[in-house]
C-alpha cells in the first residue's frame, strides 16, 4: 500500500480537510442566521433575553470563525471549538422541543434534532485539526 493509501493516510487527508468542511459549514450557517433567523431563534434557551441578538451575535461568531477556519489562522480551531460548546445548549434545547410542533421543518423532527447533540462532538474534533498554514501568520 501507498503511505496515502493507507488507514493512516486516509486518517491525515481527513484531520486536513475538515477544518476547510467545517469553515464551509461556519460561512453557510452564519449566513442563515442573517437570511432567516427564526428558526435559529425557535431553539435558542427560552431563558436567555433577546434571542434575535443572540441569534444574530452567534452568526457574526460563526461567520469570524468560519473564515479563521478557512484561512488557517492560528486562533480559529480554539475559537471554534469554543463557539460548538457555547451553541451545544441550543442543540439540546431544540432536541428537547423536538416533535412539539414549537419548531419549524425538520427541526421539530425527534431523529433529527436528537442526532445534532452528539454531531457537536466530531465538529469539535474537525475544529481542533486547524494548523496555521504558515507559522508567521497570526
Amino acid at each position: 500500500m501507498t503511505p496515502s493509501k493507507t488507514p493512516g493516510g486516509l486518517l491525515s487527508k481527513v484531520r486536513r480537510a475538515a477544518p476547510y468542511a467545517l469553515g464551509g459549514l461556519f460561512v453557510a450557517s452564519g449566513v442563515l442566521h442573517f437570511a432567516t433567523p427564526k428558526p435559529f431563534q425557535a431553539i435558542m434557551p427560552r431563558n436567555l433575553p433577546e434571542p434575535r441578538a443572540w441569534v444574530y451575535g452567534s452568526g457574526v461568531a460563526e461567520l469570524a470563525c468560519g473564515a479563521g477556519l478557512l484561512t488557517r489562522r492560528r486562533w480559529a480551531g480554539p475559537v471554534s471549538a469554543a463557539l460548538l460548546l457555547a451553541v451545544w445548549p441550543a442543540n439540546v434545547q431544540m432536541a428537547l422541543d423536538s416533535g412539539s410542533g414549537r419548531l419549524p421543518g425538520p427541526a421539530d423532527n425527534k431523529v433529527v434534532a436528537w442526532g445534532r447533540v452528539p454531531l457537536q462532538v466530531p465538529l469539535i474534533w474537525a475544529a481542533l485539526q486547524c494548523r496555521p498554514a504558515d507559522a508567521a501568520r497570526d
